[in-house]
């Protein structure tokens, strides 16, 4: 019996041992379960983008030039109020009742474009409102430096001892080996203000490292920039290298003011996406395109919204097996009445905007609600300005006001103004029905800053040959179809141009008008009171604004002296600058947009006392006639030396051409 007992004890004591290790393996199931559980769940925290939660939600703008308040043009063929910080508030916000942890960013260009410019330098609005809204980051534009380099510095300042929340500003490709005096203070305006290459911030649990750069056709746009810039796409990827050498982040999104163009071979953000592939995405300002679906270049995504905060543009990103990353549910979002303004932001804009007429408007006897005229007709737009290669009425009454305001200025000399121009990309917005207002008129032609130090280009006095004006018309109508910024409309010179002819050889009729303007002629007039034949060696007065005239002088450089036009003083002696050729109306500078607004109020009264926008303005003038033919008579009758010039070079390639196909089959023969 004890020895069965000692054998059921034996038998008890095996079967806890075979329990107890069934309870270890057990426990050891478990733990390694709770392990993988564990990294499952790290890993599904850093690299949620492969399931549910990798979603990033990105809102942006770009070009919105200092566009705070809202305002009225033409927008998709109709006239509309559009755009302003208060709408674009009230968007941002309802997006991130959806998506609290969006992305926000802007292209550059955030400045210059209405009265809020005026107090760039002092109150810093544009980028102290942009922080109030929670922009993560923004880079330069061209337009940034338009108030020369102590303005920018001066804006950079007052932004960064403002105390106020700012975004990030970033810009990967400025060359500082060369830098001077004037560069290393633009450097030290940088540092106090934090500006870097680039920011990594972390979106719903997505680290985003954004690159700000600046494009090639940005420096060559902006004549008062003291910096020197590497190549935006080199530079890109090298900025990129670094990043993936020293951070580890998810999503690399460029914040670009280089812009697309319909040259491939110019589109330099198009380019960049083709040099740098590891770009995500690529918000592409500068040109001021409206992509209503981005581009694609592999995995790189460009995006465009458009100018002056018309709309702004709204995607969601979400990642791949790859590790790359898909768009999904791409918008751009219209900022039309549709939208209610945030009250909120309505109050901080209105403490920035009694600013302006103090410190700006007052000098010049205006406030900027003020009515200066009613207008009963649809004007051209920019668009137009810029595409349709023909007369636009928007451009006869921008160049008849120059006229107007040097002939009526204060110490008028007496000289008559023989023509004035005005390039489309000079003009930065139209005028619709209704009454036309101080604001208005600066938001139609606000750039630059003049010799005084006040915001607003004033106009140049310059002297032109016959010879030259002739050129002038030929450069119009032969380039300007490659360089749409530089298309001109004029006051005083009426021309005739055949599209289909020889480049540098198509204009075929070319004189000069006098007494052509809405107040010479009101009504229905016929163009032209006088026709006057421009004689080769004659100097003519030619007026325009200030960077206008001086890249009037950058067309010899440009054409490395294949095109010669040589602004002069009354003298004939060349100007060398063209600050000293500034109209003065009395002891101020005869800014551009005043010359504007004086002529618009100046017309005849209307039962309310409100100046009229004339009929004469209703329609075009006959200004520039475009000649529609294609007989081998009206191609080739009145050849100038360019269509010498080039006829012999077709004639010598053809002969050369002609000799080696000769050669070859005389080779074959053999």
């Amino acid at each position: 019996m004890k020895l069965a007992g000692c054998g059921k004890d034996m038998v008890n004591r095996m079967r806890n041992v075979i329990n107890n290790k069934k309870i270890i393996r057990n426990i050891r199931w478990i733990a390694a379960l709770f392990c993988l559980l564990l990294f499952w769940t790290a890993w599904g925290a850093k690299g949620a983008a492969a399931g549910e939660g990798g979603r990033v939600s990105i809102l942006f703008t770009h070009d919105m030039h200092s566009h705070i308040n809202s305002f009225r043009t033409v927008y998709e063929g109709e006239d509309a109020n559009i755009g302003g910080f208060a709408r674009i508030e009230t968007i941002i916000k309802e997006k991130r009742e959806q998506f609290p942890e969006l992305l926000l960013v802007d292209g550059g260009d955030f400045s210059m474009g209405s009265l809020f410019q005026t107090v760039y330098e002092t109150q810093a609005s544009e980028l102290r409102l942009m922080g109030a809204m929670g922009y993560d980051a923004t880079t330069f534009g061209n337009h940034e430096f338009d108030f020369r380099s102590q303005g920018l510095e001066n804006m950079l300042r007052t932004a960064a001892g403002s105390g106020d929340e700012l975004p990030s500003l970033l810009v990967c490709n400025v060359d500082w080996s060369q830098a001077g005096e004037e560069q290393l203070e633009i450097k030290a305006a940088f540092q106090e203000y934090g500006v870097k290459e680039y920011e990594i911030v972390e979106k719903n649990g997505i680290r985003i490292a954004l690159i700000g750069v600046f494009g090639e056709d940005a420096l060559a746009c902006a004549p008062t920039c003291a910096l020197s810039f590497q190549n935006p796409a080199e530079a890109v990827a090298e900025t990129v290298a670094k990043i993936r050498e020293e951070e580890d982040v998810d999503m690399l999104v460029c914040l670009s003011h280089c812009g697309t163009n319909e040259d491939k071979k110019k589109s330099e953000d198009e380019i960049m996406a083709q040099k740098v592939p590891e770009l995500d995405v690529i918000i592409s300002g500068h040109s001021h395109t409206t992509l209503e679906e981005p581009l694609v270049y592999g995995d790189t995504y460009i995006v465009s919204a458009g100018e002056y905060g018309k709309a702004v543009g709204a995607f969601t990103m979400s990642s791949k097996e790859d590790g790359r990353w898909q768009m999904e549910d791409y918008e751009l979002i219209p900022t039309t009445e549709d939208v209610p303004e945030d009250e909120g932001m309505k109050g901080r804009i209105a403490e920035f905007e009694k600013n302006i007429d103090e410190d700006y408007l007052s000098y010049f006897g205006y406030t900027s609600d003020q009515v200066l005229a009613h207008n009963s007709y649809e004007f051209s737009t920019v668009q137009d300005l810029e595409q349709q290669h023909t007369e636009h009425n928007l451009g006869n009454l921008l160049a008849d006001a120059y006229i107007y305001a040097v002939e009526t200025a204060k110490g008028y000399d007496g000289i008559p103004v023989d023509m004035a121009v005005v390039p489309s990309g000079t003009v930065r917005d139209t005028y619709v029905p209704g009454d036309i207002t101080v604001e208005d008129v600066f938001n139609s032609f606000s750039l630059g800053i003049g010799k005084d130090g006040i915001p607003g280009y004033p106009l140049v006095s310059v002297y032109l040959t016959g010879k030259e004006l002739k050129m002038t018309a030929e450069i119009d109508a032969s380039i300007s179809d490659y360089m749409k910024t530089v298309r001109l409309y004029m006051g005083g010179l009426n021309m005739t141009y055949n599209p289909h002819r020889l480049i540098l050889n198509r204009v075929t009729d070319v004189y000069l008008t006098r007494g052509d303007n809405g107040h010479s002629i009101p009504g229905e007039a016929s163009p032209g009171t006088e026709r006057i034949e421009l004689e080769d060696d004659k100097l003519y007065r030619v007026v325009a604004d200030l960077y206008s005239g001086q890249m009037l002088s950058e067309v010899t450089d440009m054409s490395y002296g294949f095109l010669s036009l040589v602004p002069k003083h009354a003298d004939g002696t060349p100007v060398t600058d063209f600050e000293d050729c500034i109209v003065y109306d009395g002891d101020r500078e005869l800014k551009a947009w005043a010359g504007i607004a004086k002529y618009v109020a100046s017309f005849e009264t209307n039962a309310d006392g409100i100046s009229e926008i004339p009929e004469y303005y209703k329609e075009n003038r006959g200004r520039k006639n475009v000649e529609d033919k294609k007989d081998l008579i009206s191609l080739l009758k009145n050849p100038n030396k360019y269509a010498a010039m080039i006829g012999g070079v077709i004639l010598f390639s053809i002969i050369i051409f002609a000799a080696v196909i000769i050669a070859v089959v005389r080779r074959m023969k053999r």
